[in-house]
C-alpha cells in the first residue's frame, strides 16, 4: 500500500512515516505539509492512501479532502485528528474521508487503519466514531450530500435499507452476513447497489447518509 502523510508538524510526519515504513505491507510514498501540497501529492503520486491532518495552513483537511475525493476516486482518505470529539471531523466524513484516527493511535491502530480504508472499508468501528456521526449528523446545519436527495432511501429494497442501517452501526460485510445470516458476497451486492442507488461513494458517506435520513437516530 502507497501511503502519503499529510500534517504541518514535522514530528508527526516523520513519526507515521517510520511506524507505517516498519510495515511489510507498507510504503510511505510522499509527505505534504498542508493540504494544498497534500493535493498535489496525491495528483502526482497516486497513493491508496492519505494520512490527513485537519488542521492546516493554506488548504486545510476538509477542502483537501473534498479536491483528493472529487479528483482522484481510488485514493482514500484517512483523517488524523487530536480529539475524539473535533468538530471538524464530521465535516471531512461528509467531504469523503473514510474514517478517522486518534493521533495518538497505537502502531498496530494505526496500520489497521490504513488497511481497513485501503480495502474500501469505513473505519466506523469504534464507539467513539459512532457517537461523532451522531452527534454531528444530529446538529450539522449544511445541507445532506449533494447525491443524495431528500427521499431517495425510498428506492432501496426492504434488505437493503437494512444493510444501509447496519453499515452505520460501524459493522463490516462479514458482521452484517452473520447477523442476517447470508454468504458475504451477497452482502457486498447489497452495498454495492445501496451506494450506487443513493449516489454515494462509500461506506463512510452511506452511514453519513443514514444518520441524516433518520434511519438510524442516537443511542
Amino acid at each position: 500500500m502507497r501511503i502519503v502523510v499529510a500534517d504541518d508538524q514535522m514530528m508527526v510526519r516523520e513519526g507515521f512515516s517510520v511506524l507505517l515504513n516498519a510495515m511489510p505491507d507498507m510504503e510511505v510514498v510522499g509527505e505534504a505539509v498542508n493540504g494544498r501540497e497534500a493535493v498535489a501529492r496525491v495528483r502526482e503520486l497516486k497513493p491508496d492512501v492519505v494520512l490527513m491532518d485537519i488542521r492546516m495552513p493554506e488548504l486545510n483537511g476538509i477542502e483537501a479532502t473534498r479536491e483528493i475525493v472529487a479528483a482522484d476516486g481510488r485514493t482514500k482518505v484517512l483523517v488524523l485528528t487530536t480529539f475524539d470529539l473535533d468538530e471538524y471531523v464530521y465535516q471531512a466524513l461528509r467531504a469523503g474521508a473514510s474514517g478517522f484516527l486518534l493521533k495518538d493511535a497505537s502502531a498496530r491502530q494505526l496500520a489497521e487503519g490504513v488497511r481497513v480504508v485501503a480495502s474500501g472499508e469505513a473505519l466506523l468501528a469504534p464507539s467513539v466514531t459512532r457517537r461523532l456521526i451522531t452527534e454531528f449528523s444530529r446538529l450539522a446545519e449544511a445541507p445532506r450530500l449533494p447525491a443524495a436527495a431528500p427521499g431517495a432511501y425510498g428506492e432501496l429494497t426492504e434488505r437493503e435499507t437494512e444493510v444501509l442501517i447496519l453499515i452505520a452501526q460501524g459493522l463490516s460485510n462479514a458482521e452484517i452476513a452473520g447477523r442476517l445470516v447470508v454468504a458475504e458476497s451477497t452482502i457486498k451486492t447489497h452495498v454495492s447497489r445501496v451506494l450506487v442507488k443513493l449516489g454515494l461513494r462509500d461506506r463512510t458517506q452511506a452511514a453519513v447518509f443514514a444518520y441524516e435520513a433518520r434511519l438510524v437516530t442516537p443511542g
